[in-house]
């Protein structure tokens, strides 16, 4: 089965998504989401669209995917169950770990890993399965051949259409140290796509150089339901009801093989960010970024030619007051401009700048197609047949469900009830999506008022609605969970470090190694009395992973912030050291893992921190703070004339330097680091990043003395260890 999933941001979008033909919705409550900013959905609003999306035999799944802290532990649990109990259809969690434990208790529950988890390989697959989630939402980055590996391991879902994140799932916290609103949290402020230049020669230039284009795969879907992929995603919580609607019909006439130009047409101009890409999963195309146009961009009508002061537009299509359009001047953006009027081969626009002959526009607000698009309504066809017999309660059958009425008919004196008036009664549906027709009518020489044949009918309706929307009973009840109680402390030192320095073997306990190219390893120093990890970026295919094994056996175990390498270092025998971007920030998920070290999440207070600690756990506390992993070159792949620097330099309007880092597995990737360095003391064992140090023995010379950390720093910060996240 081919799944159409649609986003459900508010009541109006789910109401869209199922009208236009989604065969399941996903959608937020008030809490918990990681779209805050959506409409989202309270208890009541949840079981109205329950309810609708159930009629249709339409599933609902419940987004609960952010970072849960510990004093929301017990609230986020019931909110879960009780969330399951009204009538989701599966629940979409990104924290792995709180995904066991709950498996574990309330197996009846039906989970998902979100895109949040980073699922990209079948390492993260076979875990996911393990831990008894029933599906996995795929990282966007996700390549072809590992999404056709996946699906023969667990059901899969993969995001066809809508916005595409600059940076690897789970792993983004650019909005979180530079504002406090943490992606992780559902709260996001997409620094990404506001400008940046870069110290490369063709890139110095101020432009959204971190903004991708939207995603839409198109005729690509038929390779990956080839490929075995079950539920095809459209992104866009925050999106309008319009777009959903355009997404959901474009696919499900795709898939019905009756895709027209129009569709794609409606797509482009309900939103359109860069022409679109078809994503990484097909490899890097040129359309992947959208350096000039970082917002709605439409669909092209024609060029602007000036005559007269006024602004005219050449084209046989049809606007009307209200329509709206990007104004683009050599590719970038100048400014918007609105419908004014019309001749018989033209239209004319205002704008309250100054156009130029030969700007191109874009329409971005089709007010008529907005509305036809609405206007789609879903229908339940019910034949309805009666009986009304004298001394006798009315018999009611709808799609062969039989309704009694309360009381015996009586004969009619003079006014004998007809079938006429039964097919006008019952053709008034109420609020019910129902499209009646007529079956076996039988009626004595009865009589029942008008009033009694509404009610008879509300109330059939009604009781027929419920029973074909309702999910049957549940009734999983809570139970209170133990918090942990090791009180022991971790005095060790790890140090993330891309070069050796004798000295760091003098001070660290832990050496976490981080390669600038994975397939030319520095060699290992001699005589090494230290636990020594290969620090392993979260993002592996699988053919990259396997080719690193070789690599691992010369170390004590890996680091990485990917779930994949939970099985990948119990496959190679070696210890796991569960990195920071596993985002542990509750005592039932650092309860549950069973790696060898944990890092705790770097978005959590030095309070927030102390329930979590054990002697195995650490805190980032000291050096870089990473806040993206880019799997895509920023350079549009322009590589015949790179200069292959190990860092580079991103810049915004605010002039905040931002360091970004190159490396190698096979096929080049990147780290952006935050433009301030953290400066903190770690409650529990202290990790320190040293990946951007030329001589890391420095830094770790003076990581108690905070006034040096400071003098070290061009910038620092305290990060989230004193403040945090929203």
């Amino acid at each position: 089965m081919s799944e159409i999933l649609a986003p459900a941001g508010g009541k109006e979008s789910a109401f869209a998504a199922i009208n236009s033909g989604a065969d399941a919705i996903y959608l937020g409550l008030t809490q918990f989401s990681a779209r805050s900013s959506a409409e989202n959905f309270d208890e009541k609003s949840f079981e109205e669209i329950c309810s609708f999306a159930h009629a249709f035999k339409v599933k609902v799944y419940v987004a609960m995917n952010t970072l849960v802290k510990e004093s929301e532990l017990e609230k986020f649990l019931k909110t879960l169950i009780d969330v399951w109990n009204r009538g989701a259809d599966a629940i979409i969690l990104s924290d792995l770990y709180l995904g066991k434990y709950i498996h574990e208790n309330y197996p009846e529950i039906c989970l998902h890993l979100s895109t949040q988890a980073g699922v990209c390989n079948a390492y993260a697959a076979r875990i996911a399965k393990n831990f008894g989630f029933s599906r996995v939402i795929l990282s966007r980055e996700t390549a072809f051949e590992d999404i056709r590996q996946i699906a023969s391991i667990i059901e899969t879902e993969v995001f066809v259409q809508g916005a595409l994140c600059t940076c690897f799932s789970g792993q983004c916290y650019l909005s979180s140290f530079i504002g406090g609103n943490s992606g992780n949290r559902g709260r996001c402020k997409q620094p990404c796509r506001k400008q940046y230049s870069i110290d490369r020669k063709g890139f110095e230039d101020s432009a959204y150089r971190l903004s991708l284009s939207d995603l839409s795969v198109g005729d690509k879907i038929f390779d990956l339901i080839e490929a075995g992929v079950t539920s095809f995603k459209i992104e866009g919580r925050m999106r309008r009801p319009e777009y959903v609607a355009a997404a959901v019909k474009y696919y499900k006439n795709l898939l019905s093989h009756r895709p027209s130009e129009g569709d794609l047409s409606d797509l482009k101009r309900t939103y359109n960010r860069g022409n679109y890409t078809k994503g990484l999963a097909f490899g890097q195309d040129k359309s992947l970024i959208s350096s000039s146009v970082q917002g709605h961009l439409g669909e092209f009508v024609g060029t602007i030619k000036v005559e007269n002061g006024k602004y005219f537009v050449w084209t046989a299509q049809k606007f009307v007051k209200g329509d709206c359009f990007k104004i683009l001047r050599g590719g970038k953006e100048v400014g918007g401009a609105e419908f004014s009027s019309a001749t018989q081969q033209a239209i004319i626009l205002t704008s309250s700048m100054r156009l130029l002959t030969g700007d191109k526009a874009f329409v971005t607000t089709d007010t008529s197609l907005n509305s036809r698009l609405l206007s789609q309504s879903r229908k339940i066809s019910v034949e309805v047949g009666a009986s009304f017999s004298v001394d006798k309660v009315p018999e009611i059958s709808i799609n062969g469900e039989i309704f009694l009425g309360e009381k015996p008919l009586e004969s009619a004196k003079n006014s004998p009830l007809t079938r006429q008036q039964i097919e006008k009664c019952f053709s008034k549906t109420d609020k019910f999506p129902f499209d009646v027709n007529f079956g076996k009518i039988e009626i004595d020489d009865v009589f029942i008022s008008i009033s009694e044949l509404n009610a008879l009918r509300r109330a059939a309706f009604e009781n027929y609605f419920n029973k074909i929307s309702r999910i049957g009973a549940r009734n999983v009840i809570f139970k209170p969970y133990k918090t942990k109680s090791d009180t022991s402390k971790n005095d060790e030192i790890a140090v993330i470090c891309t070069r050796f320095d004798a000295e760091i073997f003098k001070k660290a306990d832990i050496v976490i190694y981080k390669p600038n190219d994975y397939f030319a390893l520095a060699e290992i120093p001699p005589h090494v009395d230290r636990q020594l990890f290969l620090y392993l970026p979260p993002f592996l295919t699988q053919r990259e992973a396997e080719s690193l094994k070789p690599a691992v056996s010369a170390f004590d175990g890996v680091y990485c912030d990917g779930i994949w390498a939970i099985e990948f270092a119990r496959e190679c025998g070696k210890k796991l050291f569960a990195g920071c971007g596993f985002n542990l920030s509750n005592s039932i998920s650092v309860g549950e893992c069973a790696a060898d070290y944990i890092a705790l999440s770097k978005e959590l207070t030095s309070h927030e921190l102390q329930p979590l600690i054990s002697d195995n756990t650490f805190a980032l506390s000291v050096g870089a703070i990473k806040v993206m992993d880019l799997i895509y070159c920023p350079f549009e792949k322009k590589c015949g004339d790179c200069d292959k620097r190990e860092i580079y330099t991103l810049c915004d309007d605010s002039k905040r330097k931002f360091a970004l880092r190159r490396y190698t597995v096979g096929a080049c990737r990147f780290e952006l680091y935050n433009c301030a360095n953290l400066v903190g003391r770690s409650p529990t064992g202290a990790l320190l990043d040293c990946s951007l140090e030329k001589s890391p023995s420095k830094l770790i010379s003076i990581m108690d003395n905070e006034q040096a950390l400071k003098e070290y720093f061009e910038n620092y910060t305290r990060g989230h260890l004193n403040s945090p996240v929203l």
